[in-house]
């Protein structure tokens, strides 16, 4: 699951004829240039893909769930990062942290340590969501702000994230447009490839007060039915009848862009750095380099030098400490900040 943190934004309500002429100039651009094949009956292109979801879905254990402290970490979570690694990492933390009274109350490199040891990604993510649940507990009294708008108020809550918390455990979020909402749009009604076209259509599409479920349902089609290789009739893609892809056969959609390559990226070799050290109290540079990379030497390509620069860029992020300089003999010594 993608998170582009690129914020929807809210647009006219659509209750019938999208080719009516009217008088607002965002629904007159979206039954123009921005969705040439948008149909008349919304209501049937609505009801078609609610049924569908509500018929048979991907059964996500925070999909049965409305507790916004729950969503939070799952989106958070899945930040660039696979579902199917992401239930039992979800699962666990909150066997962990059931609560964001709870996580509030941990240790930061606690939390920190689990991320890594989950290769949940940027460890910067577990810094702001443990921020966040403090946020919550001292600035609101323990209870999550409701709206996208207030939700962004959160440490590394964007755009994005806070209308997905927003939609999923309050129903009072925008349209959901992230990669694969874009894909179904560019195919089903030819929607440009251009950011503001899909959030006014999204916008247009989405029935009013129906967040959660629409959304759920948007993203579930783009995942199962439409992904990069469609699956129209293995999936039973409801909105077939319409789709401008299926009817002329061009399957083109956006640029994706590809995520680096997890295998020996920087990321990688940091979290195994914040991940050696949840093991111990402290190690100096050279303890710490063999313990990342087998082929590690002081003075080789991938030595002291090369390590510094990962733990100075952890030691920026307030996650790794550093004491002492390189000129001593096994290096500074390096320990999880707490």
């Amino acid at each position: 699951m993608t998170d582009p943190d690129a914020g929807s934004t809210s647009g006219p309500s659509a209750d019938g004829d999208a080719t009516a002429a009217t008088d607002g100039d965002a629904t007159t651009s979206v039954t123009g240039g921005d969705a040439p094949e948008l149909p008349a009956d919304l209501d049937a292109v609505r009801d078609a893909l609610v049924g569908w979801y509500e018929a048979d879905h991907r059964d996500f254990p925070w999909r049965r769930t409305a507790d916004p402290y729950e969503i939070l970490v799952s989106e958070v979570m899945s930040q660039q990062t696979q579902l199917d690694r992401v239930v039992p990492a979800w699962e666990d933390f909150l066997d962990e942290w059931p609560t964001a009274a709870a996580l509030a109350a941990a240790d930061r490199g606690d939390v920190v340590a689990f991320w890594s040891g989950h290769s949940l990604g940027y460890n910067n993510r577990a810094k702001y969501l443990h921020e966040a649940a403090g946020q919550v507990e001292t600035e609101y009294d323990g209870a999550f702000p409701e709206s996208p708008a207030e939700l962004q108020a959160l440490m590394g809550v964007g755009p994005y994230t806070a209308n997905a918390v927003a939609s999923f455990a309050f129903n009072n979020g925008d349209a959901v447009v992230d990669t694969n909402v874009k894909r179904v749009l560019h195919r089903a009604f030819a929607v440009p490839d251009d950011d503001s076209a899909f959030e006014r259509v999204a916008s247009r599409v989405m029935p009013d007060g129906e967040s959660r479920v629409w959304n759920n349902a948007i993203m579930e089609l783009g995942g199962v039915a439409c992904g990069t290789t469609p699956r129209c009739d293995e999936e039973g893609c409801p909105w077939r009848e319409w789709c401008h892809a299926y009817r002329t056969g061009d399957f083109t959609a956006p640029d994706v862009p590809t995520q680096p390559s997890f295998e020996g990226s920087r990321r990688q070799f940091r979290g195994r750095v914040v991940r050696v050290l949840g093991e111990y109290d402290a190690l100096p540079l050279d303890d710490l380099g063999p313990r990342i990379r087998v082929d590690y030497a002081p003075d080789g390509e991938h030595g002291r030098e090369w390590l510094r620069g990962l733990v100075d860029d952890l030691a920026e992020d307030g996650l790794v400490a550093v004491d002492g300089d390189a000129a001593e003999h096994d290096g500074p010594v390096v320990s999880l900040r707490r």
